[in-house]
């Protein structure tokens, strides 16, 4: 027993377990767990200051602020209830046509946008805004499904489009740096999609509906809209622009956050743009800043500790893992990468896995690739809303409750591994991946 407490990574693995209880049981407020992981991880110095603050200089933290400094100024200039007004004039005749809108705009956004987190804070104040003009209030149980369809959606199912979630980006520069392997677009698209993307896609839409039922009608405001003011006009033309830098990111090599905190800076600049320092304060949710920044430094601390590593070897010799039992394999694989989530968030666990795969191909007879891209169903899949941060960014957005976001997330990783994965693994099988 004496052991354990002398073992280097006994304190740091007490202090990222507790901090994960807390933010899984909600028992104190997300970001006042964040900061209580800063303070114990720097009292205890389990790692260097860089590292667990390394969440501030993420550039997915950035992404959050300049996200909800955008969309304070989409809401103030009336641009978003003019998009909502063009929406919900032809999407509100049925909940389900609702539901269903908005998560296939949340997914067509995710071809042409990069960031999740762009895409999440562009998309809520006009979805908020069609929500108002349907009836549907905040606070309610259909806004909080309409909320958590565009967090969801933007998280989950982008992931079988390469270059649009963090994760596959971090898997592709892994598989990349270890193994020389590119992955390509199209076949990954081919490879993903069906299951994960489009059939995941009705599931999510159909346990919205269940979960959360709604009865929108048509908007009362008929009246033909007033011309854009200037402020708009302006506004549109910076979104444009922004728009365009995160679609051509690989042609000049500017990330989207920057891009967007660039954008975010000319928002607030006085007679130039369109927000105040009181609107900035009131609109701006710092709670849930610091509550991503803890998330992806906590992930960073896993990683630089050790930790992460230590369990991945240790789930290696534990795992079921047969050459002459395909499926039991594939199972243990995804069930490998759902564990690891636990620990290490959606965004981290890529980074871990992939330098693993080699191992684990050797275990199981599956081809390197092949065992590299199982990984997407376990990481897409979080069981609780902490493991991927774009959707407690959706959350926070939307006012949307722990409890609502936890049973979403819990019905649709069952929904998930009952019946996707099976299909998953039928469909790697018939493309020759296994």
């Amino acid at each position: 027993m004496s052991l354990w407490f002398t073992h280097p990574l006994f304190l740091p693995s007490v202090i990222i377990g507790l901090t994960i209880v807390l933010w899984a049981t909600s028992l104190l407020p997300e970001f006042i767990t964040a900061l209580l992981f800063f303070a114990a991880a720097m009292v205890a110095k389990i790692a260097p200051p860089d590292v667990i603050f390394g969440g501030f200089a993420s550039s997915a933290f950035w992404l959050v602020f300049s996200g909800f400094v955008l969309g304070v100024a989409i809401r103030k200039t009336g641009l978003a209830d003019r998009a909502a007004r063009a929406l919900s004039a032809r999407l509100t005749d049925s909940w389900l046509q609702m539901v269903a809108s908005v998560v296939l705009l949340s997914y067509a956004l995710a071809f042409v946008m990069p960031s999740n987190m762009g895409r999440i804070a562009l998309l809520m104040p006009i979805v908020a805004a069609m929500a108002a003009r349907a009836g549907i209030n905040e606070g309610t149980r259909s806004w909080y499904g309409l909320a958590l369809a565009v967090g969801f959606r933007t998280f989950q199912l982008s992931a079988t489009i390469l270059p649009a979630n963090v994760p596959n980006l971090v898997m592709s520069g892994a598989a990349e740096g270890s193994y020389g392997i590119h992955l390509n677009y199209l076949p990954y698209l081919l490879l993903h999609t069906p299951v994960l993307g489009i059939l995941k896609g009705l599931i999510l839409i159909g346990l919205i509906c269940w979960l959360f039922p709604g009865q929108p009608h048509a908007p009362k405001d008929l009246t033909p809209p007033e011309p854009m003011s200037r402020e708009e006009k302006r506004l549109a033309w910076l979104l444009a622009v922004v728009l365009t830098m995160w679609v051509t990111e690989s042609w000049h090599g500017i990330g989207p956050a920057w891009t967007g905190l660039a954008a975010a800076c000319i928002t607030l600049l006085p007679r130039v743009g369109f927000i105040n320092g009181d609107e900035f304060s009131s609109g701006v949710n710092i709670r849930t800043c610091i509550y991503v920044a803890g998330i992806l430094g906590l992930a960073i601390t896993v990683t630089q500790t050790g930790i992460g590593a230590a369990v991945g070897n240790a789930l290696l010799h534990i795992m079921p893992l047969d050459p002459a039992q395909p499926f039991t394999s594939f199972l243990a694989l995804t069930g490998t990468t759902t564990a690891l989530n636990f620990i290490m968030t959606a965004n981290g666990v890529p980074a871990l896995f992939t330098t693993l795969a080699q191992s684990f191909s050797d275990a199981t007879g599956f081809p390197l690739l092949s065992v590299i891209m199982i990984q997407v169903l376990g990481y897409s899949t979080p069981l609780l809303p902490y493991q991927a941060s774009p959707i407690v960014v959706a959350m926070a957005l939307g006012k949307v409750p722990a409890r609502a976001g936890m049973l979403l997330c819990i019905a649709l990783a069952v929904a998930t591994y009952l019946v996707l994965l099976p299909l998953d693994y039928a469909w790697f099988s018939v493309l020759g991946k296994l």
